[in-house]
């Protein structure tokens, strides 16, 4: 059980460090540091941008119109970080 424990945690930390690259991307093209017309860098976004929609999309739906700020990864940040809390907080039931 205690490798379904690190499986779990491995995961979190996978979606905590993806979530953290499509944030920091999308403050770099906003502030025309990275330009999506390099072929890289517009790979890497559209990728990040399918691989987070399925986790943003139902999440967006239930937020309120924000205008041009977007909550849904903070709203899942806050989420892995409760995760991590109750996982860790029930970690004697992996070992």
């Amino acid at each position: 059980m205690t490798s379904l424990y690190q499986i779990l945690n491995l995961i979190l930390d996978v979606v905590w460090f993806i979530l953290i690259a499509h944030i920091v991307m999308s403050w770099l093209i906003s502030f025309q540091v990275l330009n999506l017309r390099q072929p890289l860098v517009a790979q890497l976004w559209y990728g990040l941008n399918k691989l987070l929609e399925p986790i943003y999309g139902p999440i967006r739906r239930m937020l309120p119109d924000m205008g041009g700020l977007d909550l849904a990864p903070l709203v899942v940040l806050i989420g892995i970080a409760i995760l991590r809390i109750v996982l860790r907080n029930n970690a004697y039931l992996f070992f």
